[in-house]
């Protein structure tokens, strides 16, 4: 039986890689055309995209006490 947790990380792991894969594909495409905003951005949707898995993981332990 395949847990929510488990194939919420993997979605989430998909998702990570393609937002590296898209963010590195501008890049190399057009080097100039890539601006600190893009990698802010690419950073926050990556970082957003595990904030679910760890906030679960967080309120579990706190559970758990």
């Amino acid at each position: 039986m395949i847990s929510g947790k488990s194939s919420s990380l993997v979605s989430q792991i998909i998702a990570a890689v393609w937002i590296a894969g898209w963010s590195t594909l501008k890049f190399y495409r057009n080097p100039e055309a890539i601006g600190i905003d893009d990698v802010m951005l690419s950073g926050v949707g990556i970082a957003a995209c595990f904030m679910p898995v760890y906030f679960s993981i967080i309120m579990d332990k706190i559970k758990g006490k």
